[in-house]
């Protein structure tokens, strides 16, 4: 049974920050594109940072240079490190690993910016 497991989600104040974590289990996490999606309400679920199993990444332009990605193949684990957060990056944020036609979610943790 595969499982992504989201946590590291909560309040924080604009400009500060805020580490996710997502847990895999059930697939072979070395060989899986692992994603982070947000949605924020009224909005169309969006691509926020992608991690290619050899490692490479991307990024929304509207996080980069504030959000890094990566991963841990030895803990099947892949983290999203958020700084300078602003009110618009407010969402739920979503897990996904995906390899061909295999595509897994978590399910979510929230992310609030505000002061």
């Amino acid at each position: 049974q595969v499982q992504l497991v989201e946590s590291g989600g909560g309040l924080v104040q604009p400009g500060g920050s805020l580490s996710l974590s997502c847990a895999a289990s059930g697939i072979t996490f070395s060989v899986y594109v692992m994603d982070w999606y947000r949605q924020a309400p009224g909005k169309q679920r969006g691509l926020v940072a992608s991690i290619t199993s050899g490692g490479s990444t991307n990024y929304a332009d509207s996080v980069k240079g504030r959000f890094t990605i990566s991963r841990d193949n030895a803990k099947k684990m892949v983290v999203l490190q958020m700084n300078n957060l602003k009110p618009e990056d407010t969402a739920v944020y979503y897990c996904n690993a995906r390899l061909n036609s295999l595509n897994y979610w978590g399910q979510g943790t929230q992310v609030t910016v505000s002061s």
